[in-house]
């Protein structure tokens, strides 16, 4: 088995440690969570979306068939289950075994932003939702959303649903956004934007203003910040030439700050952004849990 990281951060990879059904595949794994029990849930871009596992690898249920039409975002707070359908423009919430308690927007309803095009640049910011990336919920209970593939704009919502406020405009400045494509929450409710087209990680505080970025990052894929406010951060463009010092990879280290502690290094493999994965998480031992888009299907890094 091979080891990687450094000091406290030292896990050993399992590339094989979901185990499906015979004769069943991974598609694409956008996003991956995990609940109180330390079950395993990976969103995938196919028919069953939701694919549940034990702590052990073992497949035990899986559930969402015909819900979705490009499944994004899957984070769980709770043991409420936020998911965002990008394509539908919406985001549904569900119980752990897959029943729909509420959704955010409309099936197919997208808002004007004059963007046809995922992944163009966004003429004009608008509301919610034009193919949302992300939903996640702060320890206020209020719900964050990031709206970033045909909208350039994080859009917060209250626990029954309301839209409080929406901040973002399309651009390079601060407070502005290319592709807010996934979202976080720190302890103090702080909001960290993965504007990932724009290669940085913005910062905002409990009042939405801008406090900081990291530029230190290629192509960012995902942050995932812990109780203990740890973020995991996938890089899936650095190098010598973008920015040097800094290589593709998982990264490890304080949010508050940005202090970076650990790193390790992507599967070599095909592609032009190897097999960093596209979505992480952690169970309550520590152990990271990667979902790959690339060679499609999930990592676990069990913390030795």
């Amino acid at each position: 088995m091979t080891t990687v990281g450094t000091g406290t951060y030292t896990y050993t990879v399992i590339e094989d440690w979901a185990k499906l059904p015979p004769g069943e595949n991974f598609a694409m794994v956008s996003a991956v969570a995990t609940d109180s029990q330390d079950r395993v849930y990976a969103f995938q871009r196919k028919d069953p979306p939701v694919l549940v596992f034990d702590r052990d690898g073992n497949f035990l249920n899986s559930w969402g068939n015909g819900a979705f039409l490009f499944a994004h975002g899957i984070s769980i707070t709770d043991d409420t289950v936020y998911l965002t359908d990008r394509d539908s423009s919406v985001c549904i919430i569900y119980t752990l075994d897959g029943k729909p308690i509420q959704m955010l927007g409309r099936h197919g309803v997208h808002s004007d932003t004059g963007c046809e095009q995922p992944a163009a640049l966004v003429p004009q910011a608008a509301g919610p939702f034009n193919y949302p990336s992300e939903l996640v919920v702060a320890p206020s209970g209020d719900l964050y959303v990031s709206d970033g593939y045909r909208n350039a704009r994080v859009h917060k919502f209250s626990a029954d649903g309301k839209l409080i406020l929406s901040w973002g405009e399309p651009g390079i400045d601060p407070g502005q956004f290319i592709r807010p494509h996934n979202i976080a929450i720190d302890a103090d409710d702080r909001v960290y934007v993965v504007d990932r087209e724009a290669h940085r990680i913005q910062i905002f505080d409990e009042h939405y203003e801008f406090v900081d970025e990291w530029p230190q990052f290629g192509r960012p894929n995902d942050v995932f910040i812990d109780s203990d406010d740890t973020m995991y951060v996938l890089d899936s463009e650095s190098g010598d030439e973008r920015n040097p010092g800094m290589k593709r990879g998982l990264y490890i280290g304080s949010a508050v700050g940005g202090t970076l502690q650990a790193y390790i290094p992507p599967h070599e493999t095909e592609g032009p952004h190897g097999t960093i994965g596209e979505g992480v998480t952690l169970d309550a031992a520590g152990n990271i849990f990667v979902g790959e888009v690339s060679v499609r299907g999930m990592t676990m890094f069990t913390r030795r």
